[in-house]
This record gives structure tokens, sequence and C-alpha cells, in this order.
């Protein structure tokens, strides 16, 4: 039980199953956040489902714990080198990311910022801020406005703070509409 009080101090803390012949102490340990407490003789079927309800308590603090520092260590600014200059951008300004060719141009409604990183990074590392619409483009969810159909029925996206429309890909329609509901609804 002492050495169980003190694995609480640890910030990534072990699931803890006690294994005893005495029922007394039963209370205490679930004072110290045990997933299980098993008398002896201790039935396999019995220790099986303790390890799977520890691995599944285990796997959950992980998963929070690894979502809660990927936004908080998250950048807060992308940047580019221009001419022996550094530009740097607040990414809650961006409104679009749009990939050619080897470059990023990251636009906002006072210009745009060649970034030399991957669509994909980019996606993975602000997925909570970005939704892909295309293969080549991701678009900031707080700036979707609405769809429009253009003049040969492709889906376009549009923009809070921009007049630029953006080419909707057939495979990413559905999801946008969700989103826009989702953001109608509020």
């Amino acid at each position: 039980l002492e050495v169980a009080q003190h694995l609480l101090t640890l910030s990534l803390a072990p699931a803890l199953v006690f294994t005893t012949a005495y029922q007394d102490h039963a209370i205490n340990a679930f004072d110290t956040n045990a997933v299980d407490y098993l008398l002896k003789p201790i039935r396999k079927e019995r220790l099986q489902t303790a390890i799977e309800r520890a691995e599944l308590i285990n796997r959950s603090k992980l998963m929070s714990i690894i979502e809660e520092d990927e936004v908080v260590n998250r950048r807060t600014h992308v940047s580019s080198v221009i001419r022996d200059r550094m530009e740097i951008l607040p990414v809650e300004q961006i409104v679009y990311l749009k990939a050619d060719q080897k470059y990023v141009s990251a636009a906002w409604p006072d210009g745009e910022l060649l970034l030399d990183e991957s669509l994909v990074s980019l996606e993975t590392e602000f997925a909570d801020v970005f939704i892909r619409i295309h293969r080549n483009a991701l678009v900031a969810k707080s700036q979707i406005c609405g769809l429009e159909k253009s003049d040969d029925g492709q889906s376009l996206v549009k923009l809070r703070d921009m007049p630029t429309r953006l080419t909707v890909s057939r495979r990413h329609l559905s999801h946008i509409k969700h989103i826009l509901r989702e953001l109608t609804s509020r």
C-alpha cells in the first residue's frame, strides 16, 4: 500500500492490480486508484480480466496525455526565410494552406507566405485547426462559411475573410458538409 501511494505521485502512474490472500486492505487499495483487487487463489480468467482493465485504463490515460501534450507543445507560428530574412506568421491568421510542387503557400487576408514544409505534416500538426478539402489544400475550419457550385459543377468552399474560392474534391465533400452543419448548429 505504501508503494502504491508513492506511485500515485508519478505523472505517468502505472495501473495497479493488488493480489493478496487478505481482503482486509481492499478499501485502502482502491483509495490508491487500484484497477482491481484479486484474492488468492487467483483464477486465470479473473487475472486476465484485471490485466485487460489495466491496459484499457493506461491506454486511455496515455492517449489523453499525448493529445494534451500535442496541443500544448504545438507551434503557434510558421516561418519562412525569404532573401536572408525570416518571415513569421501566426497560425491563427492563416485562412488556407495550398500545396504547389514542393512548397506550401500559407494564405491570409493580407498575403501569402511560402513554407518549406509538407502539407501532410502541417495537417498532422494542426489537425484541430485545418481540414483537408482537396489533395492539395487545407482550410482553417473557422474560415469556412459555405459551399457553392462553379459553372462547371465543381464544389467550391467559400471563405469568411477572403474572396478566394477553393475547389473541394468529391472525396472530401461529405466531410466538409458535415463540418458546415456543425458550425451552423453552434
